[in-house]
């Protein structure tokens, strides 16, 4: 019996020349009445592809036609090439990949050469490829890398661009809103910061696109959320990961982590208790223990019509801003701006307001949700070329936005979270001229929910 897959709409189509009921049970796949076919999301085109290959039924493929014309077209039949000699560390990571069926994720420290790996992978498929990426910021850093490396087209979706080629770039974003009509024009996706493929919206992205080979690129893969068990199940498991011990002296600078706590003031101290102590009374009647994401959940939920619950959870936000935001932090960084007064140095907060009152105070650049993409990127190559030898930003620089090497990290406060903290320590990880350390100060106030979370993490 022979049998026809076809692409449509982000799913396969299995049609079958003889009995349906005679076919071996296929990934996915469930009855199309209306059709008299099979239909699965596309995304199980490989693992379709595979069972009829070991039930040794002929296959009539059409599902990536259009990727066939479109490597054609852009004249990928000629291979791609790259000057790029990878580290024996990247070679295992792109190994373990192809290993593993060429699908996976790698986890690896910001600036330990992921874009170097995808590109490698790209020359050794050399297949019309999609990298999808979180942010325009980060569209344009790797249309530039790959127009520098490749001697083809390439293609872009997002930033105002619609333009598809055999090989092209993508934000989540406009993959979501594409996907359906180009979900076989691809056979190998790669999706940089591949965490974010944990939302439920941007799952559709990996689920409607037939690309057998998938690559998943990322610092930090776990989520507390849990939603990682979903990205694997779209793209492969981890199949290899290092940390920046790992690889700290060697292809990325040594570094040190230094915690300084500082006390609220009186005045902070007690609105902070109040604020704290109404959110824990609350959470503890309730019963609510947060040892899962859906615990908080629950609280939002309640909070529509609960007004103790609303209550609660505005005291919350409030003390969670007097602890990231107090006074004596402002002080201490101001000792430690001064130590490192010759030094390239980022300053991380949590909030703008703060941004901009360091910014005043010490009239540092600043950056945020606020600033507009020429003027943020203007201050960026200020502070690549020497001009400026700080920066603060709030949020926006843990990741998605190419950042010059700086030496010394600055975190007066943040969300708290692994993925967070391993971002922003990664901005000043990228080996240094002169051999240099690398330092992150992380201040934190004492006696707060939030030295409980960096003890935690540590």
């Amino acid at each position: 019996m022979d049998v026809r897959l076809t692409y449509e709409d982000g799913t396969i189509r299995v049609a079958a020349g003889g009995a349906p009921e005679s076919l071996p049970p296929l990934p996915g796949v469930e009855s199309d009445p209306r059709s008299g076919t099979g239909r699965a999301p596309a995304h199980r085109y490989a693992a379709i592809r595979r069972a009829l290959e070991v039930a040794g039924v002929t296959v009539e493929d059409h599902v990536l036609d259009a990727s066939d014309r479109a490597g054609a077209d852009a004249g990928l039949a000629g291979g791609l090439s790259t000057d790029y000699d990878l580290r024996e560390y990247q070679r295992e990571a792109l190994d373990a990949w192809r290993d593993a069926g060429d699908r996976g994720v790698l986890e690896l420290p910001t600036g330990a050469g992921k874009t170097v790996i995808a590109i490698r992978a790209m020359v050794e498929l050399g297949v019309p490829t999609l990298v999808v990426v979180p942010t325009v910021d980060l569209l344009d850093q790797w249309q530039r890398e790959l127009e520098a490396e490749f001697d083809v087209p390439i293609g872009r979706f997002g930033g105002g661009e619609q333009r598809r080629e055999a090989i092209t770039v993508s934000t989540y974003d406009s993959a979501y809103l594409k996907v359906e009509d180009v979900g076989d024009a691809f056979e190998f996706v790669v999706f940089d910061e591949v965490h974010h493929l944990g939302g439920e919206g941007y799952r559709n992205v990996a689920r409607l696109l037939a690309a057998p080979a998938r690559l998943g690129l990322t610092a930090t893969f776990e989520r507390p959320d849990g939603a990682h068990e979903a990205v694997a199940e779209l793209i492969g498991d981890r199949v290899y990961a290092l940390d920046a011990d790992d690889l700290a002296g060697d292809h990325l600078a040594p570094y040190d982590i230094r915690r300084i706590e500082v006390e609220l003031t009186p005045d902070e101290r007690e609105r902070y208790d109040a604020k704290q102590g109404t959110f824990v009374e609350y959470v503890r009647d309730a019963g609510i223990t947060f040892t899962s994401g859906s615990d908080y959940r629950e609280l939002v939920k309640r909070s529509g019509n609960d007004p103790a619950a609303r209550e609660a959870l505005l005291a919350k936000q409030d003390a969670r801003e007097i602890m990231m935001n107090a006074s004596r932090k402002v002080d201490r960084l101001e000792a430690i701006l001064d130590r490192h007064r010759d030094d390239r140095v980022i300053v991380f907060t949590a909030h703008t307001d703060l941004v901009y009152r360091l910014s005043e105070r010490f009239l540092l650049p600043a950056i945020t949700a606020e600033t507009g993409a020429k003027e943020r990127r203007e201050i960026l190559e200020r502070f690549r070329d020497g001009t400026y030898g700080r920066v603060v930003a709030a949020n926006v620089l843990d990741e998605g936005v190419d950042v010059p090497d700086a030496n010394v990290a600055v975190v007066l406060s943040g969300s708290g979270s692994e993925r967070e903290f391993t971002q922003r320590l990664g901005r000043v990880l990228r080996p240094k001229d002169d051999d240099g350390r690398a330092t992150l100060y992380e201040v934190v106030s004492a006696e707060t929910a939030e030295e409980r979370v960096a003890s935690r993490r540590r």
